[in-house]
């Protein structure tokens, strides 16, 4: 069964930068969409940013600008490069097969001073 596996999290202070990544066990990144998600507390899950197999991206609006999401199928791996962090960016990030329907297992970002 295929697993996703995030890391990359941690404390930063506002304004500093973050690479979260996102490892497949198995080679499922020529056959889906990636996304990464992200849950703050009382708060729903809500989509960051997607890549789909052809390399088209999206973003949310309060983070376009400032995060990258990127993907290299020979590493089974997708990432996002997050920079001017603020605060509200604090939250839980998981990454998600998307038309799989498989979930990594998160990795918390902490946005403070």
């Amino acid at each position: 069964q295929v697993q996703l596996v995030e890391s990359g999290g941690g404390l930063v202070q506002p304004g500093g930068s973050l690479r979260l990544s996102c490892a497949a066990s198995g080679s499922i990144f020529s056959i889906d969409d990636m996304g990464w998600y992200r849950q703050a507390p009382g708060k729903q899950r809500e989509l960051v940013a997607n890549i789909t197999i052809g390399g088209m991206t999206n973003y949310v609006d309060s983070v376009k600008g400032r995060f990258t999401i990127s993907r290299d199928n020979a590493k089974n791996t997708v990432y996002l490069q997050m920079n001017s962090l603020k605060p509200e960016d604090t939250a839980v990030y998981y990454c998600k097969a998307i038309y799989l329907k498989i979930w990594g297992q998160g990795t918390q970002v902490t946005v403070s001073s």
